[in-house]
């Protein structure tokens, strides 16, 4: 059989996920029409976004975690978006986050090991605006996305 895993998780980090209908309607004890129609009432009004699974990221070599605080240099970029939406292009950037304090932006990255997130770092990190950085590594993730592991 075709081994499909590569192709599915990719899928499935985009949100490529459904609802269990009838798993949430017992828990609730509603029907499933029901509950539904209130899911899709949400997606309607932009409540729900989009679903997603939650990896074991170990599992799929992904699972180097690096917290990474950026300050830009004001000289090259006065609007953090910007930079922001040209980070969030990148596979290996989980998510992207404009913060206040000390720092602007701060990226969630996820790399099989110290040795891809080093490649990363020297590629992406060192794009035109960002000023420092600071890395910070997971060691464990206890919950994730309203999920514990």
């Amino acid at each position: 059989m075709k081994d499909l895993k590569p192709k599915l998780i990719e899928l499935l980090k985009q949100g490529s996920c459904t609802p269990r209908i009838s798993a949430l309607a017992k828990s609730l004890g509603s029907l499933s029409t029901t509950v539904h129609y209130n899911i899709k009432s949400m997606e309607r009004e932009g409540i729900i976004r989009s679903y997603k699974a939650v990896f074991d990221y170990k599992k799929i070599g992904e699972g180097f975690c690096t917290y990474v605080l950026i300050s830009l240099d004001s000289a090259e970029y006065k609007d953090p978006g910007k930079i922001a939406q040209e980070l969030a292009r990148y596979g290996q950037v989980e998510s992207v986050d404009i913060i206040t304090g000390g720092w602007e932006l701060i990226i969630k990255v996820r790399t099989a090991g110290i040795e891809e997130y080093y490649e990363f770092s020297k590629k992406v990190l060192s794009l035109k605006g960002i000023g420092k950085t600071q890395s910070l590594n997971s060691l464990m993730q206890v919950k994730t996305e309203f999920v514990r592991l």
